[in-house]
């Protein structure tokens, strides 16, 4: 059976999965997810564990779906965060996670990756959150076979379902991830709508009506524009502002609804993750 058949829908059915990654990681970012997620057209959401502002997240989105955005990187260079662990191998020269997945492949231990990731998803749950998915910040997880397979881990420990790519991305990463993923049991989506600097819209208006039956993700990293957001992401804050705009467009989701999407959350594939144990 298809995921979609799986989890109670036609076989022809279109399901729709809008997450918006990186809650937590700002006071901007927590207000613009909130909205996107209450107002808007976003049905998911990932938290930043080590950010600054995850635990205001955590009351702000309480009932809301929210999964652990696993965090081994730290991208900005004046706005840092560090482990919860405090492994040397996860932390460049100044003491923070590195700025690139590169340095984290160079540098960091599988064991101390593996520690990382179950200690955010533990805190994550100690706050009450009830945690919907696991995916990955930057993709870190998903491109390094050793720190794949910690990600197939985790979702098995937890029993989550994993946030992956779609088949043509996993074919240009030269990784087959999703047939681990799914030999070993793990539920996720069966495409991956993310092109990382080309607009979030733009994107969806042409991509989404080809997509074939099944369960899609689009990902949104929405933003409030203003100082905060600009202090501390100097280069692409236009990025975040705009994806929180197309969250918010009434045309945006009347577009999704003409195409006869069905919205849902990670919530139902979790719950067929955790039947199948």
């Amino acid at each position: 059976m298809s995921l979609v058949e799986r989890l109670g829908y036609a076989p022809d059915d279109r399901l729709l999965i809008l997450n918006c990654d990186d809650v937590g990681s700002s006071h901007a970012a927590n207000l613009a997810c909130l909205e996107a997620m209450t107002s808007g057209i976003a049905t998911s959401g990932t938290l930043m564990v080590p950010c600054a502002w995850a635990r205001e997240a955590v009351g702000l989105f309480a009932g809301l779906d929210l999964g652990v955005h696993l965090t081994l990187t730290c991208e900005y260079p004046g706005y840092r965060w560090r482990s919860l662990t405090g492994s040397a191998s996860l932390h460049d020269a100044d003491g923070f996670l590195p700025a690139t997945i590169s340095e984290v492949f160079a540098r960091a231990s599988v064991q101390d990756v593996r520690a990382e990731c179950r200690a955010q998803i533990e805190q994550a749950l100690a706050w009450g959150v009830d945690v919907t998915h696991i995916d990955s910040h930057m993709g870190t997880n998903q491109v390094d076979p050793r720190f794949f397979e910690v990600y197939v881990e985790m979702a098995l420990e937890f029993a989550l379902p994993l946030r992956m790519v779609g088949p043509a991305i996993e074919a240009r990463i030269g990784f087959p991830g999703r047939a681990r993923a799914a030999a070993a049991g793990v539920v996720f989506n069966d495409e991956f709508v993310s092109q990382w600097g080309r607009p979030t819209g733009e994107l969806m208006r042409s991509v989404l009506p080809k997509l074939a039956p099944g369960v899609a993700e689009v990902n949104l990293h929405p933003v409030h524009d203003g100082a905060e957001l600009r202090g501390y992401d100097k280069r692409e804050p236009q990025i975040r502002i705009d994806d929180h705009a197309v969250a918010m467009d009434p045309a945006m989701a009347a577009f999704v609804a003409d195409q006869g999407f069905k919205p849902i959350s990670f919530r139902p594939l979790r719950d067929l993750q955790r039947a199948g144990r």
